[in-house]
Parts: structure tokens; C-alpha cells; sequence
């Protein structure tokens, strides 16, 4: 298997990489932090209308570009060495992948083109008051009325959910227990009975929130796929989902390992650079292990989702567990490397410590995902 991008896929990252260098450095970010939306809506007007990114993995009849999750990786990588605040991971990684998984093809026709041009923010309404990303966890309930569904419950957790046009909402039949009785709707946020509240968190530069539900009555249209079919359309969004976090991770790690380069280089102790102790050389040479081996083990994944492998669901929580530690590791070591003013706000370093922590308990934890590996292997 070939691990080197091509060149088409090198020219979208670098471009991307551009194009973020320019509208997500350190001063854009602090002032998306501070908005209400908590990104730039005239910059991902820009990623979606102009780059074309939302259109990435979309296919080509729904109005998307039709390339793979490699490409996707391309670009979640750099978006994670930038720390870009966007509705992308929630839009694309995970509602247009659901969709994509348990719609039909009216459905999609219906609802994908409107989010690869960049015009539909979604998300995906999974978790619930337990934090867990099991389908055994979902209790919002679907009762059939008339010729649709009453959906009652509260979401939480749910990224990017206070600012999503559209919500594709897990719920369960009532009285069912397990994977049994799951079904996705599609859901427009402004449809009575939903609330989206946003909700503070540890990483301002990815906004969840609160979705409660009060007696939401859907028409028949928004139940994508079959009533009850629902679980295995989200447990293969969560393993491609996994591996587009996987990759932001990554970015975040090589960049918390290149900041502490540089920052070890301009910083003197006892007439020298610090960078020149030899603790702090193995520390740095450490963080640069756990980078590539993390970024291996993201696009072994990527290849394997594209290739149709029916290892996917042990790769990708395989690429999660390694990505998130890599990424916790790099960003406290970095941490330690700038001293006290690493936690300044004046100092970048302490938002991606933030972000690390944060992805690292989305779509479940580096322990979960190793038992999920060890379910699939048989263990």
C-alpha cells in the first residue's frame, strides 16, 4: 500500500495549507473564539463557495467533487495544525457521512448538494447525558404518529450545534434496548420543539452544545433509510469520522512538536538555548515518534476506508487511539517545554493543549477504541 499522496492530493494540502496560513492564524482564531458562532462565516462561505471543500467527499450526483477519505485526511490535517474554527468536522466528517450511510437516494439528492456548495451547516445529534458513543447509550425517542415521527429527548455534546441549519438526530423506537430500533432523521434546526443551546466548554475553538428536543413532529421524509436500520449507518460514520479526527489530531500534534522547536531554539538558559540540554532533545525527539507513527497509522486507515477494506473498523480505532495519545502527549510535553508561560494567554501552545484533551474523549476515548481493536481482532 502506497502511503505517499499524489499529486493532485499534494496540491490540495498545500493549498489548504495556504489558504489557512493566511485566515487561521493565531489572531483569526482568538477572534472566531470570541464570536458568538464561534468561527468566521465569511471564511467558510469562502471553503465551500470558492475551495470547494465541502464538496470533498460528496459524490459527483449530489453536487460533490467525489474523491476519497484520503483527501479528506489531506485536509483535516492542516486544519488541525491551524487550529481552524469551522462547522467542517461536524458538516462534513460527520452529517454528510450519516447521510451518506443511511439516506436514500431522494434523500441525498435532497439534502447532500446543499452541503457540498457550503450552504447547509449540519451536524450529527448522537451522545447523550453519559458522554458515550455506544448506540446501546441512545435514549430519545421516536414514536410513530400519523404518517411520521414524535422525537423526544435531549442531546448533548453535540458539535457545532448551535449554529447547524440541520440536525441528524439518533433515536430509538420506544421500548427497544441496544443497536435494535435506531433510526436518523434529518431534522432543520428551526423546526418547533428543537432547541440548540450552547454550552462552555475547556476548547473554545470548537463549540458543542445542548439539543433538546420537546415533541418534534417529523414527516415521514426525515427518517433516512429504514425505521430501526439506523445503527449500522452510525457506526460506520463513526469509523470514518474517526479517521478525518484522527488526521486534525496529527496536525495538532506536528504543530505543538514544531512550536516547541522553535520556542527551544530563542529560548536561553545559562548562555544557550535550551533546545541544546539533551532532556529536552530526547523529549522532542520522542514527540516526533509519536507524530509519525500516529500519521502512519491515520493513513493506513484512510487507504483501507478507500479500498473498501473489511478492516475498517479495527483501523480506524486503532488510527484514533494512537492520534489521540500522540496528540495529548505533544501538547503537555510541549506544555513543559515553554515553562510557565505556556498556560499565558498570550501563548498559542495552551490551545492546542485544550483541543487535545477535547478530541480526545470525541467519538470515545484512546482505552475504547483499543478495546474496540481487540473486539476485532478476536481478543
Amino acid at each position: 500500500m502506497n502511503f505517499a499522496f499524489n499529486e493532485e492530493q499534494l496540491e490540495l494540502r498545500e493549498m489548504a495549507r495556504a489558504f489557512l496560513t493566511e485566515h487561521s492564524g493565531s489572531e483569526q482564531v482568538r477572534a472566531a473564539m470570541e464570536t458568538a458562532a464561534g468561527y468566521d462565516p465569511k471564511v467558510w462561505d469562502r471553503v465551500g463557495a470558492e475551495l470547494g471543500w465541502t464538496a470533498v467527499t460528496i459524490g459527483e450526483a449530489h453536487g460533490g467533487l467525489g474523491l476519497g477519505t484520503v483527501e479528506l485526511v489531506a485536509l483535516m490535517e492542516t486544519m488541525g495544525e491551524a487550529l481552524f474554527c469551522s462547522p467542517f468536522f461536524a458538516t462534513i466528517c460527520l452529517a454528510a457521512t450519516a447521510i451518506g450511510a443511511a439516506g436514500t437516494e431522494a434523500q441525498k439528492a435532497a439534502l447532500l448538494p446543499g452541503i457540498a456548495e457550503g450552504a447547509t451547516r449540519a451536524t450529527l445529534a448522537w451522545t447523550e447525558a453519559a458522554g458515550s458513543w455506544d448506540c446501546d447509550a441512545i435514549a430519545t425517542t421516536a414514536t410513530p404518529e400519523g404518517g411520521g415521527h414524535v422525537l423526544a429527548g435531549e442531546k448533548h455534546f453535540v458539535v457545532d450545534g448551535h449554529s447547524a441549519d440541520l440536525l441528524v438526530l439518533a433515536a430509538r423506537a420506544p421500548g427497544s434496548e441496544g443497536a435494535a430500533g435506531v433510526s436518523l432523521f434529518a431534522v432543520p434546526s428551526a423546526t418547533p420543539g428543537v432547541h440548540a443551546t450552547p454550552v462552555t466548554t475547556m476548547d473554545a475553538t470548537r463549540r458543542l452544545a445542548r439539543v433538546s428536543l420537546d415533541g418534534v413532529r417529523v414527516d415521514g421524509d426525515a427518517l433516512l433509510g429504514a425505521a430501526g436500520h439506523g445503527s449500522a449507518a452510525l457506526e460506520r460514520t463513526r469509523h470514518l469520522a474517526a479517521i478525518g479526527l484522527a488526521a486534525e489530531q496529527v496536525g495538532g500534534a506536528q504543530r505543538c512538536l514544531d512550536m516547541a522547536v522553535a520556542y527551544s531554539l530563542e529560548r536561553e538558559q545559562y548562555g544557550r538555548p535550551i533546545g541544546s540540554f539533551q532532556a529536552l532533545k530526547h523529549t522532542m525527539a520522542d514527540m516526533m515518534v509519536d507524530v509519525e507513527s500516529a500519521r502512519s497509522a491515520v493513513y493506513y486507515a484512510a487507504c483501507a476506508a478507500d479500498a473498501g477494506s473489511d478492516d475498517l473498523a479495527a483501523l480506524s480505532s486503532m488510527a484514533k487511539a494512537v492520534a489521540s495519545d500522540a496528540y495529548q502527549r505533544c501538547a503537555g510535553d510541549a506544555l513543559q517545554i515553554f515553562g510557565g508561560v505556556g498556560f499565558t494567554f498570550e501563548y498559542d501552545i495552551h490551545l492546542y493543549f485544550k483541543r487535545a484533551r477535547s478530541t480526545a474523549a470525541m467519538l470515545g476515548d484512546a482505552a475504547e477504541h483499543r478495546e474496540r481493536v481487540a473486539r476485532e481482532l478476536g481478543l
